[in-house]
């Protein structure tokens, strides 16, 4: 993963686990137990002439955060030789044992790619923000936003660990290895393309890479297949077409960052049919937000994470904290629209229903319209 790419991810998920540690799992999007949420589907959905007139703050929800398997528990063929990325170039693992597999990374991705592939059986150990209902109950590795426990891994006996870098200290990471455990780094980019690449890799090293390339196949056929569906709300007029910045926000402590090319917002913002003005503007990674940059980005839409919103209290809170955000079309139609945390900026088997409800949101009236 490159420099840009790793410190958006840093920056999210150390946000990310300090708002998912203090929930308790009461809200439907993190109870597995609960009634999935019935939405409207694109195709029934009315088609606005401008979207830039619709009004009023929206959240996207996930009417169900379940991962389909792909297949059911295939037998894998090991050993396997693969290649880790670590932190001082490529080398070589084999993998003789998937039976018991501790994943992490810094947005549940690989988790969920295990499970994805039809492997969540072989899970005994995950990160915080690997939330999602089958896995919700493992123990969790991680602590304090992006540190490893140890201790905790090598409690569970682990016959091979998957991790991307991004949890550490990586020479914490490697030391796994003195005590005979496989590791091996997976490359993982927060995009679509690096959500498929992540299935096929993932697929290797677990030892079924026919299925680790037909999950590779879903993701990529599901979110080409949502951006069709998306394209009939995207108007021909590129003056009509909504310009959208997305938002980092940790209001407790005044941070505020604006989200650029290689974060994974630009692949979000660029499914929506949106023009990422973070992107014209020739930023890479993230930025702190300056009230001169949004004034000049112009947003008609911000994105943001659902209790980053919460933590200014709201939207009224958050223009009461940023009055520059009044002065743009989203702030004067008060257009933000949120996602929960460990949903919006995980790439991985869910990517598609990310976008679609994130389209939802983008594209219909908003609360208080």
């Amino acid at each position: 993963m490159n420099k840009p790419k790793r410190l958006a991810a840093l920056i999210v998920t150390a946000f990310m686990v300090v708002t998912i540690s203090a929930c308790t799992g009461a809200t439907d999007n993190n109870n597995p137990d609960a009634t999935p949420t019935a939405v409207t589907p694109l195709s029934e959905m009315t088609v606005p002439s401008d979207p830039r007139t619709l009004t009023g703050p929206n959240t996207a929800a996930l009417g169900d955060r379940h991962i389909e398997p792909i297949a059911k528990a295939t037998k894998p063929v090991l050993p396997v030789t693969v290649t880790s990325y670590d932190k001082n170039g490529e080398t070589k693992v084999t993998v003789k044992d998937t039976s018991r597999v501790v994943a992490f990374d810094m947005a549940g991705s690989i988790s969920s790619t295990v499970w994805g592939l039809g492997q969540g059986k072989r899970l005994v150990g995950r990160d915080i923000t690997a939330d999602f209902p089958g896995a919700d109950k493992l123990p969790v590795v991680t602590k304090e936003g992006h540190s490893i426990d140890i201790e905790s891994v090598i409690e569970l006996r682990p016959t091979l660990v998957l991790t991307d870098g991004t949890i550490g200290p990586i020479d914490v990471v490697e030391q796994l290895r003195d005590v005979g455990i496989p590791v091996v780094f997976i490359k993982n980019d927060p995009s679509f393309a690096g959500a498929a690449s992540l299935a096929e890799q993932v697929g290797v090293a677990l030892g079924v890479p026919q299925i680790g390339a037909d999950l590779s196949k879903r993701i990529t056929d599901e979110v080409e297949d949502v951006k069709q569906q998306i394209a009939r709300f995207v108007p021909e007029n590129p003056s009509k077409q909504l310009r959208m910045v997305f938002l980092y926000i940790r209001g407790n402590s005044g941070v505020y960052y604006l989200f650029g090319t290689e974060s994974g917002a630009d692949d979000l913002i660029d499914a929506l049919g949106g023009i990422d003005v973070a992107s014209d503007m020739g930023w890479k990674g993230m930025r702190p937000m300056t009230d001169e940059a949004l004034v000049k980005a112009r947003p008609d839409v911000v994105l943001t994470m659902t209790h980053g919103l919460e933590s200014t209290d709201g939207v009224a809170g958050l223009i009461d904290a940023k009055p520059a955000i009044a002065l743009t079309e989203a702030g004067k139609n008060s257009r933000i629209i949120d996602m929960a945390d460990g949903d919006v900026m995980s790439f991985g088997p869910r990517s598609a229903r990310v976008v679609e409800a994130l389209a939802r949101a983008v594209y219909s009236p908003g609360k208080g319209s």
